[in-house]
């Protein structure tokens, strides 16, 4: 305003001239201000005269450091921006080399792993690849004592170049699914010129890999990733990917709906995702879907009463009505499933299905008699549950109302919420009788949803698990026979022999029910009418090289 006053003594059609350019520049502030408000989580506007792809999430990857990152959006960022030496042939689950040339050639005694290395590759910073360089990605890996180091550390004796491109791996034990194991997403190969070997030695928001994509910007509701013009692989079909992170799906939700953003993935609730795919053929919308195998599944803690009653936990697994819940708790958003091990394996067996069937309040009834309960003296059993999901809310308060309308007085559930982290910081402690949790599998073998709930390396039938799988994950089963049976399973290279090791682990679980299964996941991804080329991966991963706009 005082700069306006000093032009006074200049003439009238100078000061309407001026007036216009202020006036235009208000009703700029003004609008600009309006959008900022109405837009809290600063939605990038799609830019249609570039080839650049925003998708939009509500999950905040706590580190991409690829030796600490053990998060779901962390996985997906790394498989995006890093190469590994194996990976997937894109829509199957068939295993293909790719830092590697080859499969790699495996001694008699399943210990020894040769490898060769790709020749012509090139990090992010300039710095050749090689086997040295892939060695020391898995070293640091190990060393760095990250959140998943211990898929290598209980597996993997030494890792060694043993020639400028040949790499050898000896591992501890013979363990079958080995291979499968280093196409997980962590174990890409990062620039030794840009990271350092140590405990705890870490780059939360930084990322020197091979893969098609480098990192350009790693904000708190934003990260950008450019092409890699070096890259010695299939060239993106884009000129690069937005990530908007939002701070709810409601958010996400409309962003989408407005054209804000090009696609949304990961986390629509189930009313939000119906939603979108009623209104998909009206406005062109792609809703791209898959079985994911991601498990949710109820943990007992069989040192606590009454869950140290083997037919209390069986009478808990017989009231389990899937069909049930993904009907009114998932609105057809899931899966039902009769194991820990996902439908998808051969190895499969819906043991649960088999054992208790589905709302089986008869069965439920006559264990519990047979265990001494009564209206008088029902079985009181506390059902836990993370604060921050509604999935898992809704399903608490399902098998709650249930369990009035259907057991006599037999049992009573206690519904108890707290916050994920606090979960998991006390759940090895026996804080919880129950919880409601969820899976992600680190790698495709139906041993990485056997051996990380059931094995416990020390412990006694009387005392529970005291270190291992089972007491991490607050059960604290111990079982002689499973570990045996874990044993075998890892060690066994037959397939047909290891198939059948596998359906007498479940046949245990169903028999001793540490754990109840309980559905799994669909994963999602709606995209807007003139976009191309997305796919969601058997193996749960998003390959955002092959999207474009047409």
């Amino acid at each position: 305003m005082e700069k306006y006053k000093s032009f006074k003594s200049v003439n009238s059609s100078w000061q309407i001239i001026q007036f216009i350019g202020l006036f235009c520049l208000c009703c700029f502030l003004v609008i600009s201000c309006s959008q900022t408000q109405n837009n809290p989580d600063n939605t990038l506007k799609i830019e249609t005269n570039t080839n650049r792809i925003t998708i939009g999430t509500t999950l905040k990857p706590r580190t991409i450091d690829p030796a600490d990152a053990y998060e779901v959006i962390s996985g997906n960022l790394l498989y995006n921006l890093g190469d590994r030496l194996y990976d997937y042939k894109l829509g199957t689950t068939e295993l293909v080399p790719q830092l590697a040339t080859e499969m790699p050639e495996i001694s008699k005694d399943g210990i020894t792993y040769t490898i060769p290395i790709r020749q012509g590759v090139t990090f992010h910073d300039g710095t050749p690849f090689n086997a040295e360089a892939m060695a020391f990605s898995l070293k640091r890996f190990i060393k760095n004592s990250g959140s998943p180091s211990s898929l290598l550390t209980n597996t993997v004796e030494s890792v060694e170049a043993t020639g400028e491109y040949q790499l050898t791996i000896k591992l501890k034990k013979p363990f079958a699914a080995f291979t499968s194991l280093l196409a997980f997403s962590g174990l890409c190969a990062v620039s030794p010129q840009a990271y350092t070997i140590g405990e705890n030695q870490f780059q939360p928001d930084t990322f020197i890999g091979s893969g098609p994509y480098k990192l350009a910007e790693y904000g708190t509701d934003i990260l950008r990733l450019d092409i890699f013009e070096n890259y010695w692989g299939e060239k993106t079909k884009n000129q690069g990917i937005d990530i908007q992170i939002f701070s709810s799906s409601a958010n996400l939700f409309n962003a989408f709906k407005t054209g804000a953003i090009d696609l949304a993935y990961l986390s629509l609730d189930a009313e939000q995702m119906t939603n979108l795919e009623t209104e998909a053929t009206g406005q062109g919308w792609q809703v791209i879907s898959t079985d994911s195998k991601t498990i949710n599944y109820m943990v007992l803690n069989l040192n606590s009463e009454p869950l140290n009653n083997k037919a209390v936990r069986k009478a808990l697994a017989s009231i389990i009505d899937r069909k049930l819940l993904n009907k009114r708790v998932l609105q057809g958003k899931g899966e039902p499933v009769y194991s820990l091990i996902p439908t998808q394996f051969n190895s499969y067996k819906p043991v649960f299905q088999e054992n208790n069937g589905d709302g089986n309040f008869e069965k439920a009834k006559e264990l519990l008699k047979e265990a001494g309960y009564s209206l008088e003296n029902p079985a009181i059993i506390e059902i836990w549950y993370p604060a921050n999901s509604t999935k898992k809310q809704l399903t608490a308060s399902t098998l709650k109302a249930y369990v009035e309308q259907k057991l006599e007085g037999l049992m009573q559930l206690e519904l108890n919420s707290v916050e994920a982290a606090t979960a998991y910081e006390n759940l090895d402690k026996g804080v919880y009788q129950t919880f409601i949790l969820d899976w992600y599998g680190d790698f495709i073998d139906a041993d990485n949803y056997i051996q990380p709930f059931l094995e416990c390396t020390k412990g006694t039938k009387e005392k529970g698990c005291e270190e291992g799988a089972s007491q991490f994950q607050g059960s604290f089963y111990y079982s002689d026979r499973m570990n045996q049976l874990i044993k075998q399973q890892r060690q066994e290279q037959n397939s047909e022999k290891r198939q059948a090791i596998f359906r007498e682990i479940q046949e245990l679980l169903v028999e001793d029910v540490p754990f109840i299964p309980l559905w799994l996941d669909k994963d999602y991804v709606f995209a807007q009418k003139n976009i191309d080329g997305v796919g969601l991966e058997p193996t749960q991963q998003f390959p955002f090289w092959m999207i474009h706009k047409l």
